[in-house]
């Protein structure tokens, strides 16, 4: 599975973070809607294209939570290339 894009809330601590992941595996595509950081409760969604899943995700950041969008981490971490 290769995550495509996640968006954070801006806020710490366990009971105030908010995460959302779109991620893709093959021909189906995944939301993943997160509360309380690593540790929090998940919900997941499940559609057969990226309009779908992108529509999902217009839904769960609307509202009064300042969303930032974060990278994706490259392949094999953070860190100069190998050589």
């Amino acid at each position: 599975m290769e995550q495509r894009k996640h968006w954070w809330n801006g806020k710490w601590g366990r009971l105030a973070r908010r995460d959302v992941f779109l991620r893709v595996d093959g021909d189906r595509w995944h939301v993943e809607q997160r509360a309380g950081g690593a540790e929090g409760v998940s919900r997941f969604y499940e559609y057969d294209s990226a309009d779908e899943a992108e529509e999902t995700v217009r839904a769960l950041l609307e509202g009064t939570d300042g969303w930032r969008e974060l990278s994706p981490r490259p392949p094999g971490g953070w860190g100069p290339p190998s050589t």
